[in-house]
């Protein structure tokens, strides 16, 4: 399974390549990044964090900073 990542307001896209079962919070903390400080978008629909991944491509606003 593969899922492209946009994030949000910089633009940066991450790759995620994980398994049948993978949630958008395991795919966030491969990364590093904390699933609490984001919003996931796909097609102007909000998802939440623990939906099992079965989008192509979602955009990740990111609500806090992440340095």
């Amino acid at each position: 399974m593969l899922c492209r990542l946009t994030l949000i307001p910089d633009n940066t896209v991450l790759i995620y390549r994980g398994g049948p079962d993978d949630t958008y919070e395991a795919a966030l903390l491969s990364f590093g990044i904390n699933p609490d400080t984001t919003l996931i978008f796909y097609q102007k629909k909000s998802l939440p964090q623990d939906k099992k991944i079965e989008e192509e491509e979602v955009s990740i606003f990111l609500t806090a900073s992440r340095g």
